[in-house]
């Protein structure tokens, strides 16, 4: 994917995340896009890591500053935490130019912006780190699956493990329809 094309998907992203309550800081963004490739095949070309607070990209964080350089998101500091990011009016043009593109992925975007967007810090770690524990680990039964999300995050508890698991098994149904329509 051209460097244009993921701007103005990430841009959709971040509007979308923002319209569904979403701070729509970073780590949201980081969140939302690992779920967006990994359960809706919206292939960015970003390679993530599990990292501190989950799946994380490097590729991403250098992306987001590029089209905060190309004027497309700006960064409005939230002291005394870090920044929303919000759209520009320029990455509505850009967006326009890419309408195509866009119209194919919307519904996979709207999916993930529905489903993130009022979430907290804590309950996308818990998510993002569940889904990479199924996808790196597919033999993995439930019960294996929330105790290695345990021994990689100790801070998340049992039942908040078990939920993640829980509702990444709905997301991964729920994305199945949205690729089936889509493709």
């Amino acid at each position: 994917m051209n460097r244009l094309d993921r701007a103005a998907i990430l841009t959709e992203l971040a509007d979308q995340l923002h319209e569904h309550g979403s701070w729509t800081g970073e780590t949201h963004l980081q969140k939302a896009v690992y779920v967006l490739e990994t359960l809706l095949g919206v292939d960015l070309g970003l390679e993530f890591v599990l990292y501190k607070h989950g799946p994380f990209s490097f590729d991403l964080r250098d992306e987001l500053t590029s089209i905060r350089a190309d004027g497309w998101l700006e960064a409005i500091p939230q002291l005394p935490y870090g920044p929303t990011l919000k759209t520009t009016e320029s990455s509505l043009r850009l967006r326009d130019e890419r309408s195509e593109l866009l119209d194919a992925d919307r519904p996979a975007i709207s999916f993930v912006a529905s489903r993130f967007g009022a979430r907290g810090i804590a309950e996308l770690e818990q998510l993002s780190t569940a889904l990479w524990v199924t996808q790196w680990n597919p033999s993995l039964d439930d019960i294996g699956v929330a105790e290695e999300i345990r021994r990689l995050k100790p801070h998340i508890g049992p039942p908040e493990a078990t939920k993640a698991v829980s509702e990444v098994h709905t997301m991964r149904r729920e994305a199945e329809s949205i690729r089936d329509v889509a493709g």
